[in-house]
C-alpha cells in the first residue's frame, strides 16, 4: 500500500528500552509494596503514560506513591540507559529508507518528551525526526484512545487512512486501529496473539515495513 506518513512509537519501536525500564519498574514498585514479576509489569503497563502508571499503582496498593517517585525512578532509569540503551535493530535502515523514498515519518509516544530526547540522543536517532515528535501530554486522553495518534496525523497535515502506525503494546494497536490508522505490532518476544487480536499485523523484523510500503 501506499502511506503518506509513517509514525512510530518510541519506547520498544525506536528503542530498545522496554526490557530496562520494566525490571526498574518492577524493584521500584517492590520496594513500595507492590511485587509483580516483569511480565505482570509489561501486561499492565507498556504502552501508558507515567501517569497513568502511578494512578494504576496507587489504585492496586490502596496507597499513595511517594511524592518524589517519578523522579527517583528516572533518576535510574536515565543512568541505566546511558549504560545500556540501543536503538532496535534495523530501525535505522529503514528510516534512511522512509527518507530516501521521500515518505513522510514522525514519533507519537506516551513517553514524555524529556525521556524521549534522551532515549533518542543517546542512539543517534533523533537526528531523523527534528521536531516531530509528539507525546500524551499534547492530548486529552493516551492510549488505547486514539487522540495521541489523530493529532500527529494532523500536525503532519495527513488523514488517519494515509497513515502506517508502527507500535509494539496493546494499548498502543487499539489506539491506532480506533484512529483508522493501519497498524504493525512489532514484537521479538511473546504477545504476537494478543497483538494479532488487537488489529496489528505483526512482525518481527523492522525491515518488513518497507516490504509494506510501495
Amino acid at each position: 500500500m501506499q502511506f503518506d506518513l509513517v509514525i512510530f512509537d518510541c519506547d520498544g519501536v525506536l528503542v530498545d528500552s522496554e526490557p530496562i525500564a520494566n525490571v526498574l519498574l518492577r524493584d521500584a514498585l517492590a520496594e513500595h509494596g507492590l511485587d509483580m514479576t516483569v511480565e505482570r509489569v509489561i501486561d499492565t503497563y507498556v504502552g501508558r503514560s507515567m501517569a497513568a502508571v502511578v494512578s494504576i499503582s496507587e489504585e492496586m496498593l490502596g496507597s499513595k506513591l511517594p511524592d518524589d517517585f517519578l523522579d527517583v525512578l528516572q533518576e535510574k532509569t536515565f543512568a541505566a540507559f546511558e549504560r545500556e540503551l540501543k536503538a532496535v535493530d534495523g530501525i535505522e535502515d529503514v528510516l534512511l529508507e522512509l527518507k530516501r523514498r521521500d515518505v513522510q515519518f514522525c514519533v507519537a509516544s506516551s513517553g514524555s518528551f524529556e525521556k524521549m530526547d534522551k532515549t533518542l540522543g543517546i542512539t543517534g536517532l533523533k537526528q531523523y525526526f527534528g521536531d516531530r515528535i509528539y507525546n500524551s501530554s499534547q492530548v486529552k486522553r493516551g492510549k488505547p484512545y486514539p487522540d495521541l495518534f489523530l493529532y500527529a496525523a494532523n500536525q503532519m497535515s495527513v488523514e488517519p487512512a494515509r497513515c502506517l502506525l508502527i507500535e509494539d503494546s496493546i494499548p498502543g494497536v487499539q489506539g491506532g486501529v480506533a484512529a483508522g490508522m493501519e497498524v504493525m505490532a512489532y514484537s521479538t518476544r511473546n504477545k504476537c496473539e494478543d497483538l494479532k487480536k488487537a488489529g496489528g499485523l505483526v512482525i518481527n523484523d523492522m525491515r518488513a515495513i518497507l516490504n509494506h510500503i510501495s
